[in-house]
Parts: structure tokens; C-alpha cells; sequence
């Protein structure tokens, strides 16, 4: 299996290292030192020798950090965790509701005066601006040095070192040299002569290539720097290379990592570092060359969120294959004694299900499978210690993914274990509506998810209720399940634009109680003009990628609308439609059930 079941930390762990970690901290003479979630190359995902926050505090969500000062380590989180921090961190750790409370106004409450320390590659020049505006006019400062959590860290896990392999162009929709090319002229027309490029999926996007040094995630460590001749400078060891030499080709020059620094300190022209994604000791060895900074985004962000015509056709064909995986497990599960299963077991069954497609590289992040008050925990992993057995009763949040060749799945369905009470199918209904009222959404060009966002949240605001997440994040195509700038969320003000694709999945949580979350994976797309419509006004609309049941014996049907039960009754048809082709006949008596019209 891809998914393992193990506890990775453990509460009690945490008092000693954060004790040695201060002894380190009064021996280096500073104050207090930030632990973040993230690694020199600044993508959200991290191996694990770089899974700092984690090893030091126990809290194992995909965002947060923390501010350890003398008397006080605060742990950053935000809505969607802050129910799991509080089970796996020890009370010498505080957990901080953020972005609520931010890490400058926090630091100023707990520390008068004092230098706090930071490893200048695991911040971006914007973030340490932020900070250092924060406690502006204090006597509170931020000082760069070597990373202390290293130093203590006896069994941190080596490198990661796997091979690379290439991505085929008539997946990709544009070979390489194309990509390099186009993105140079963009360098050019704007006067810079090279783009620093740190995140590892824009690398992966730009030269064609996929990796495995982070779990779940296609990707390989490196540096790149493109130049504005369409060459490019990759800084990755060179044995993880060797299948893609020929590739790569010789426009794709190859150095050793150590060679990075060096390199950026003997340039000259003007270079483009992003605030967002540049570490600041990439800007401290670009000003000791003799070259310009120009500040600027990475060229590689948006045209890896707009995917090409071919990347939407391998998404469809990967969700139509995983769609067909998701209705092979529900069907097996309707046909089960739910309550002789556990979440490890769904969790397996889902796998074994994916891999029966023969397609599956990797599930695209660890499956959720949490029921009953697991079900509240919004990025819940099981383990063999919390493994619940299922109850009548219980509603079950399933989120999972696959990772394909051709396309990267995330689906989220919350399913009944037996009746449940009506109070739980009001709140699934009002979730339903929401993700329906975004799917249907036609929309003006310019617009940006924080404008979208709320359509989504609003049946349950109506009924005051709201959840602690975004409503949807960007996804990659056979990249990160996460991708940004897109988003539906408050946040986000990057308009949203053809081809990008994007989760759609409101959610309810009773903390101690039970979950409900409904995901499907949009598109923008254009959309066609209406009859009395504005001729000059462009407008765009979502396609929904993701088709398998949802569960029909969870909806108060007399809630929805006549425009609700229309789309649903059509989605499910679809649903029908497109993967009957694909189930055996047992399956397809079920699909057929699953997906009758209300």
C-alpha cells in the first residue's frame, strides 16, 4: 500500500526537544527562533528530513509553525486544524488560532526586547518583511542563522534522492523547449535577464519532469534559474538525473545543489526573485553579486494554473478513471456490515480499488477516513492507534485522491453508516446546495475566488453555520493536489481564468460529533453567450471534472430547490452515463440505484 498506518509523533516527545532547542537557543544568544513548515525550496509539501515543525511539536497538519521564545512556543494553526493540534501537542506548547492572531502582534505581547532567530532558507523575503514590519519600533529583531533544530535533531532522515523521469509532451501539451521559450520572451520584454526559480513544481511544469522526493507529491528537489535566452540552469544532483539527460537536452544546463549560492553571487543583469517564494538567502547571495533584483512573480505560477487543452483532457480522463475506482468502493461498501468495518479497512478497500485500475502512480495525499467525531477533524489521518470501527449512527467524511500519469483526483463524499438523524441530513443538504450554487456559477471575467467564495458558505450561513477552511484550492495536473495563485477563498484575489481547475467542497463540522464534506474538481472554462446578455461582457463558467455518486439517502429532498434537484438529477445521470462503460455488471445494478433521479 502507499498509505501507511503508523504513528509518526507522539505528545511526550515534544517537552525534551523543545528543552534542547532552548538550550541551543541561550548558547547561540538569541531570544527565541521561528519553526516553519517548509523547506528550502518553499513548495507546501515537505520530505521528511525537512518536516521540522512536526519532529519538534508533534503537530503533523500541511500548514503552520511555531514561535518558541523563552517562556512561551506558540504553534500557529488554522481553521482546519485546530482541533487536531490540541491532540498531538503537550501542554508546553500553545496552540495559536492563526490567521486570526498573527506571529508579530503575538511575539510583541510575549517578548519586550530580543533577537529571534530564523534559517534564511526556510523564509521568503516577503514573510521576513512582514515580521520585520510587525515589531517595527520595538526593541524585538530577527536575526538569520544556521538552522538549531538540525543541530538536535539526532536521527533527522537524509535527502531524499529519487530518480527523475520525464513527463511525455502529449500529456504536458507543450514540450519544454516551447515552455522555456515563451516564458524567456515574457523575461525579455519586461528587461530582466534571468527568473530565480525555487518551487519544486515549477520546475517539474517547466522542463517536463516528474520526481518522488516528497511523499504523495510528483516532485524533485532543485533549483532552477531561467535565463532569458531559453536556457536554463538546473541545480539537482546529478543522480537523479540520468534517465532524463537526453530530455533535458543541452539548453538545460546541469549543476551540483552546493553550486546554487555561488552561482547567484557571480551573476550580473537584472534577476527576477519572487517575494513569495524566494527564501531570503536567495536574495542575500543575489545582492552579493552584481546584479539587479527585480522583484516579480515566478514565471512559471500562472501558466501552470491555466492548463492547455491536453492537460484538461488527461484531468478528465484521470477523474473518469478514478470516478469508476470511487463507484467500485461504494458499491462494495453499500453491500458490507458496516459496522464490522474499520476506517483502516475503508481506507485500504479505496486504495485496493485505485490500484485495480493498473494506472495508479499514488494517492494524491494520505486518505481521510473519519468517522463520527474523526469525521470533525478536517485533515484527519488514521493510525492504528485511533482506527475507529464504524457505528450505526455515524457519518464517514472519505476524502481521497489519485495520482495518474495524466491527472491528479481529489473527491470527497460523506456516507452514512445506517439512518442517521435528521439534524446531520439538514447539515449534509445545506453543504450539497452550497457545492451545487458553485457548480452552476456563470461568472465575469476578472472575477477572483474571494468573490466566489461566499456563494458556497451560503445555505449554511443562512442557518448560521460556516466551516473553517477554504472552499476550494487549486490542483495541479499530475502535480500537488495544492496549487496556488488559484483559490476560493476569502483571500484569494488572483481572477480566475480558463483552464484552471480547482476543488469545490464546503463542508459542516460538530467538533466531537461528526463531519460532513462534499468535494468535486472544477474548470473554468468560457462560457457561452446568453440570449438579453451583455455582448461585450466575457463570461466564464465551472465544468465539473469529478463524477460518482453522492449519497441520495442523506438529502431532505424538500430543502432543495427546483434548480438544485435539476442539476443533481442531470450530475447523476452523467454520472451514469459516462461510467457505466467502466463497472462490472454488479456494480452497474448499484450505480443504477445510486444515481436515480429525486
Amino acid at each position: 500500500m502507499f498509505q501507511e498506518f503508523d504513528v509518526t509523533t507522539r505528545p511526550e516527545q515534544g517537552p525534551a526537544r523543545l528543552q534542547a532547542l532552548r538550550a541551543k537557543l541561550a548558547d547561540a544568544g538569541v531570544d527565541g527562533f521561528l519553526v516553519p513548515r517548509a523547506d528550502a525550496h518553499q513548495g507546501e509539501y515537505v520530505a521528511p528530513r525537512d518536516d521540522r515543525l512536526a519532529w519538534l511539536t508533534g503537530f503533523t497538519g500541511s500548514a503552520g509553525f511555531c514561535v518558541v521564545l523563552n517562556e512561551i512556543a506558540g504553534v500557529f494553526v488554522d481553521g482546519r486544524y485546530r482541533t487536531q493540534v490540541k491532540g498531538q501537542v503537550a501542554n508546553c506548547f500553545t496552540p495559536v488560532d492563526w490567521p486570526d492572531v498573527l506571529p508579530g502582534p503575538w511575539i510583541l505581547e510575549n517578548l519586550s526586547s530580543g533577537k529571534i532567530g530564523f534559517d534564511p532558507w526556510l523564509y521568503t523575503v516577503g514573510q521576513i518583511e512582514a515580521l520585520q514590519n510587525a515589531v517595527s519600533g520595538s526593541d524585538v529583531s530577527f536575526v538569520p542563522m544556521s538552522n538549531v533544530i538540525d543541530a538536535i535533531w539526532e536521527d533527522q532522515p537524509e535527502p531524499p534522492m529519487a530518480p527523475v523521469k520525464a513527463h511525455p509532451t502529449a500529456i504536458a501539451g507543450e514540450a519544454h523547449a516551447d515552455k522555456r521559450t515563451r516564458l524567456a520572451a515574457e523575461l525579455t520584454a519586461k528587461g530582466e535577464t534571468a527568473a530565480v526559480i525555487t518551487l519544486p513544481d515549477s520546475i517539474a511544469w517547466l522542463l517536463n519532469i516528474r520526481g518522488a522526493d516528497i511523499p504523495r507529491n510528483p516532485l524533485a528537489h532543485g533549483f532552477g534559474i531561467l535565463n532569458a535566452d531559453a536556457t536554463v540552469d538546473l541545480f539537482m544532483a546529478a543522480e537523479k538525473l540520468g534517465a532524463v539527460g537526453a530530455h533535458l537536452g543541452a539548453s538545460v544546463r546541469v549543476h551540483a545543489p552546493s553550486e546554487f549560492v555561488p552561482h547567484l553571487a557571480s551573476r550580473d543583469g537584472t534577476i527576477r526573485l519572487d517575494k513569495a517564494s524566494a527564501p531570503l538567502a536567495v536574495q542575500a547571495a543575489v545582492a552579493q553579486s552584481d546584479a539587479t533584483i527585480s522583484y516579480g512573480q515566478d514565471p512559471c505560477v500562472m501558466p501552470k494554473a491555466c492548463k492547455n487543452d491536453a492537460e484538461v483532457a488527461g484531468m478528465v480522463e484521470a477523474h473518469l478513471r478514478d470516478g469508476a475506482a470511487v463507484s467500485n468502493f461504494l458499491s462494495w461498501f453499500e453491500r458490507q456490515d458496516k459496522t464490522a468495518l474499520t476506517e483502516i479497512d475503508v481506507v485500504r478497500k479505496l486504495e485496493e480499488c485505485r490500484r485495480a485500475t493498473n494506472a495508479l502512480l499514488d494517492i494524491s495525499f494520505d486518505t481521510i477516513a473519519g468517522t463520527g467525531p474523526h469525521g470533525a477533524i478536517m485533515h484527519y489521518r488514521v493510525t492504528e492507534e485511533t482506527n475507529r470501527a464504524l457505528q450505526n449512527g455515524d457519518v464517514m467524511v472519505l476524502d481521497g485522491g489519485g495520482q495518474y500519469a495524466d491527472g491528479t483526483t481529489d473527491i470527497t463524499r460523506t456516507l452514512p453508516i445506517s439512518d442517521v438523524d435528521n439534524e446531520i441530513k439538514i447539515a449534509f443538504t445545506r453543504v450539497l446546495q452550497g457545492m451545487i450554487a458553485v457548480s452552476r456559477m456563470r461568472f465575469p471575467k476578472g472575477v477572483a475566488g474571494c468573490h466566489i467564495e461566499a456563494i458556497g458558505r451560503l445555505p449554511l450561513w443562512s442557518a448560521g453555520q460556516d466551516f473553517d477552511h477554504g472552499l476550494g484550492h487549486g490542483v495541479g495536473a499530475y502535480l500537488c493536489v495544492h496549487e496556488g495563485p488559484q483559490r476560493l477563498a476569502r483571500i484569494s484575489d488572483t481572477p480566475l481564468e480558463p483552464g484552471m481547475i480547482l476543488s469545490n467542497e464546503p463542508g459542516y463540522y460538530r467538533p466531537g460529533a461528526f463531519g460532513i464534506r462534499l468535494e468535486n474538481l472544477i474548470v473554468v472554462e468560457e462560457a457561452p453567450a446568453l440570449p438579453g446578455g451583455d455582448d461585450h461582457r466575457e463570461m466564464l463558467q465551472f465544468r465539473t471534472l469529478t463524477y460518482a455518486p453522492i449519497a441520495r439517502e442523506m438529502i431532505v429532498v424538500e430543502m432543495l430547490s427546483a434548480e438544485d434537484r435539476a442539476w443533481l438529477n442531470a450530475y447523476h445521470a452523467t454520472c451514469r452515463q459516462l461510467l457505466s462503460q467502466r463497472l462490472a455488471p454488479d456494480d452497474n445494478l448499484w450505480l443504477d440505484a445510486a444515481t436515480a433521479a429525486l
